[in-house]
């Protein structure tokens, strides 16, 4: 495998032809920007619903996180890594059966209507519970939110549920949406899902499909001297390497989620006036993931589970396909959280050997043409990484006579084929560890996950001992006991494989030296840049 080499296009390639068909109007170019600022962005895709409390995702919190807030945020400094948004302090009680939140009094929505704990009790019963893809989990025996006065909210249990977790979910799972716009009508169908009415520093102002959103200042913002900016606008340009062409012209501003290609970093960091940042994604860690169809034979065994491990050289796709920027995985929860981690979990080396006896042992033997079995094989389209390692893991799994198809699909296909459909053997995904196991890193490898949720367990993996760990986890109050457990965790899904870990790598920001306040939180690329600040 030693030969193997990834090709990437230069950093201008065809790009000049999509700036000029993408290019937006006049008044909204970089160059022209008022006094205040318009900050113009890279984005390289336009969510179909742009509602955090429905989606949370970072494709949609990358624009909504502006427009509609959380309870909390994520801080560097704050109490319990927490900075108060709309919520301006929360306690657990000792039984674990609620948790009373405090809100921001004087703050209004962007249609001027008053915002209360009655939005809070909505949001969290009618839409975190009930449609959120990662709330339905961390919210499931919420049973009722009591409003005593408009601005507490008391979150009520029917199970005991850990105050460690829903404190952790706070900035990605607690987007607040106003009552009075969802309560009326089916709230999948709500136009506020793509036109945002929120509490946030900036309102939303329009989306021109394949082009731009465009977010303008509120006025009336609760904080204080804030936001700075008076714009922000998303260019589209689904083309990465167009990003890097688009910064240098001063075209743009700013390119995050490593919108510039890792390639092109070294070379665009020497160019006068732009700055690269690697900090600001703690709280955000991207995991390469080898998704496993456990409905297939072959892939039902552990023993061909652990010669696909054995196949892949994490080292080489760290340094050839991330060019250093990651870290190779060894299991479930990321190196960087040093509250849940643990390196006491079986690993896998790279082994082709191994691997090769593994399938012989497992009754898989070559045929006359070397091959053992045919799987099919979907890269996630998301990033350029996880379609290259898709490449990668095409040619490993050749090297152990495993023939691997593979499928390329758009993002609405692709989780289609995965995630309702199953129609997988290997898949390859990069889920994002938030800061808490069952914040969207359980529900990887539990049973029972209905059809169609994204970033599940649609495998259809089984297993009743680890189904119980995550189950009494959920409900376990005690921090430490709490953490000990999903070490356990960790440890099964590494000696079971329910799915193969591969890499972990937080994202890259690059920016012109005149915008300010870049990465000061750890999710700033999806938190509410009030206190941006561009320099004319």
């Amino acid at each position: 495998m030693s030969d193997f080499t990834i090709s990437r296009r230069g950093v201008l390639a065809g790009s000049a032809l999509l700036l000029a068909s993408t290019a937006l109007p006049g008044i909204l170019r970089a160059q022209e920007a008022k006094k205040g600022g318009r900050l113009i962005v890279a984005a390289d895709s336009e969510p179909r619903n742009l509602n955090p409390a429905i989606v949370a995702s970072n494709g949609v919190f990358f624009v909504a996180s502006k427009v509609v807030e959380p309870l909390a945020e994520a801080s560097f400094e704050g109490k319990d890594g927490l900075d108060p948004r709309l919520a301006t302090s929360w306690e657990g009680s000792s039984d674990g059966l609620t948790v009373t939140f405090k809100l921001r009094e004087n703050v209004t929505w962007h249609d001027g209507k008053p915002f209360t704990s009655a939005d809070v009790a909505f949001s969290a019963l009618q839409i975190w519970k009930p449609l959120q893809n990662l709330g339905r989990v961390v919210f499931k025996d919420l049973e009722a939110v009591d409003t005593p006065d408009e601005h507490t909210a008391v979150f009520r249990f029917a199970k005991p549920t850990p105050f460690q977790l829903i404190r952790n979910a706070l900035p990605a799972l607690t987007s607040v949406v106003p009552k009075h716009i969802f309560e009326k009508g089916e709230i999948a169908d709500n136009p506020a899902n793509t036109a945002l009415i929120g509490t946030g520093p900036f309102k939303f102002a329009e989306h021109k499909p394949g082009e731009y959103y465009r977010l303008e200042r509120n006025d009336k913002y609760w904080g204080e001297g804030e936001p700075h900016l008076d714009e922000i606008v998303y260019r589209v340009l689904p083309d990465r390497a167009a990003a890097a062409g688009a910064l240098e012209a001063e075209e743009i501003h700013l390119a995050a989620f490593s919108a510039v290609p890792l390639a092109d970093l070294e070379r665009i960091s020497k160019v006068p006036g732009i700055e690269v940042i690697s900090k600001g994604y703690e709280a955000l860690t991207y995991q390469l993931v080898v998704e496993i169809n456990h409905r297939r034979k072959e892939l039902a065994d552990v023993k061909v589970r652990q010669a696909i491990a054995h196949a892949i050289d994490k080292d080489f796709v760290v340094k050839t396909i991330f060019l250093g920027y990651a870290k190779a995985a060894t299991g479930p929860v990321p190196q960087n959280d040093p509250q849940f981690y643990t390196k006491d979990v079986p690993t896998y080396a790279f082994d082709v050997a191994k691997a090769n006896a593994l399938l012989d042992e497992a009754g898989y033997k070559r045929g006359s043409d070397g091959t053992r079995f045919a799987l099919k094989l979907l890269p996630a389209p998301y990033f350029n990484e996880t379609k290259q390692f898709g490449d990668y893991l095409r040619q490993a799994l050749a090297e152990i006579g495993i023939n691997a198809e593979l499928v390329n699909n758009d993002a609405a296909g692709h989780q289609k084929a995965v995630y309702t459909d199953h129609t997988f053997d290997l898949a390859v995904a990069p889920p994002v560890f938030r800061g808490d196991p069952a914040i969207s890193t359980t529900i990887l490898v539990q049973s029972g996950i209905p059809d169609g949720v994204p970033f599940s367990n649609q495998g259809g993996y089984a297993n009743a001992d680890l189904d119980a760990l995550i189950a009494k986890a959920s409900e376990t109050l005690d921090p430490e006991a709490r953490i000990a457990l999903y070490r356990d965790f960790q440890k099964k899904v590494a000696e079971d494989l329910p799915l193969i870990n591969v890499a972990e790598w937080g994202f890259i920001t690059v920016a012109r030296n005149t915008v300010k306040n870049v990465s000061n939180n750890p999710r700033w690329a999806v938190s509410n840049w009030a206190d941006t600040v561009l320099e004319t």
